[in-house]
């Protein structure tokens, strides 16, 4: 199995990517290949740990790709005329074969794009939509959409529950994974004319393709461990997503600041210490890896921009378990069956 690693993308590349990729390189059984500029790669790796980059790994490789596509690039632009930025480069590898997963933290509308045009959309989805993991109790929550599609049609949000429901069976082993749609509400009646009509859709088609919907969830309740997926549009899930991730911040550093405020503080916790690291743990939002890119053709995985190395690190180890799943070949198959 190959993992390519777009090197250059994120708020932190190149170093961030380095490091993280060496850090998971003896955790999994994967060749990873960093793409970018490969004689800044290789300065990097020799600055970091005083050895050639074969040294460390022979399953660490590197891809040269001359150009980076940056933040403030219009995306579609980007992917048609940077032809040898370290994202497109890795998008074709993907779609030739030369790879089995891309990763990247780069900017979110040109991977969109460069998933959609270059890899390709899954017969029979309109909009293929970022997929996200966060914690809930004793479980785990999915989100989608959670940034790739501001603008959504009932649609969308139905196909949106049938790519959660194919994953989640296929990735995690739930049989019937319990799907909500995001509201204000739970009665029928709640929320604008997008959540109204894709109720209605949802609940008309469930049956016949297999979806346990179980209606409409307020976002106080997302996080109760009865609902495996949240289904929504790409900006309500975006705005979801990072004020989730504020609060966990949050949550984690005040508890910090609580339990360290003083000698008796400090010494009164010297026995809650495994709880509260585990508690800690559950909270951080980077052991749960970046968003998978699902509807597309082959495995696509989007990091955090503000990726760290261990998220990488995560991220990586996330991306090897997608492909050793074959969520992608399942879905397509299953998918293109129920069209």
């Amino acid at each position: 199995m190959k993992i390519l690693l777009d090197a250059m993308g994120g708020d932190k590349a190149p170093d961030a990517n380095i490091k993280g990729a060496v850090k998971a390189i003896n955790q999994i059984k994967a060749e990873v290949i960093l793409i970018g500029k490969e004689e800044i790669i290789r300065k990097k790796v020799k600055e970091f740990y005083g050895k050639e980059i074969e040294e460390i790994s022979s399953r660490l490789k590197v891809k040269n790709a001359s150009e980076t596509i940056e933040m403030e690039d219009q995306p579609t632009v980007a992917i048609k005329h940077k032809k040898d930025s370290s994202m497109v480069v890795g998008f074709k590898m993907l779609k030739e074969g030369e790879g089995d997963v891309f990763i990247s933290a780069g900017n979110s509308g040109a991977l969109l794009a460069g998933a959609t045009l270059l890899v390709g959309r899954i017969k029979g989805i309109d909009r293929p939509a970022l997929a996200g993991i966060l914690p809930a109790y004793k479980s785990q929550l999915l989100l989608i959409d959670s940034g790739s599609n501001t603008n959504c049609k009932p649609i969308n949000l139905l196909q949106f529950a049938q790519m959660s429901t194919i994953y989640l069976r296929n990735t995690f082993g739930i049989e019937h994974p319990a799907i909500g749609l995001l509201n204000i509400g739970t009665e029928e009646t709640k929320g604008n004319e997008l959540v109204r009509e894709s109720y209605k859709l949802l609940k008309e088609k469930s049956e016949e393709l297999n979806i346990n919907f179980v209606g409409n969830v307020e976002g106080r309740d997302a996080f109760s461990g009865k609902i495996d997926a949240i289904v929504t549009d790409g900006f309500t899930g975006n705005v979801f997503l990072k004020t989730t991730e504020g609060l966990g911040k949050f949550v984690k550093k005040t508890l910090t600041e609580s339990l360290t405020q003083n000698i008796i503080s400090k010494i009164c916790t010297i026995p809650c210490l495994p709880a509260i690291n585990r508690f800690k743990k559950t909270m951080d939002y980077k052991s749960y890896g970046g968003a998978l890119f699902l509807g597309v053709k082959k495995p696509v995985v989007k990091a955090h921009g503000s990726s760290d190395e261990i998220l990488f690190e995560f991220t990586i180890k996330q991306a090897e378990k997608f492909v050793e799943n074959k969520a992608v070949d399942k879905m397509i198959e299953e998918f293109e069956n129920k069209q």
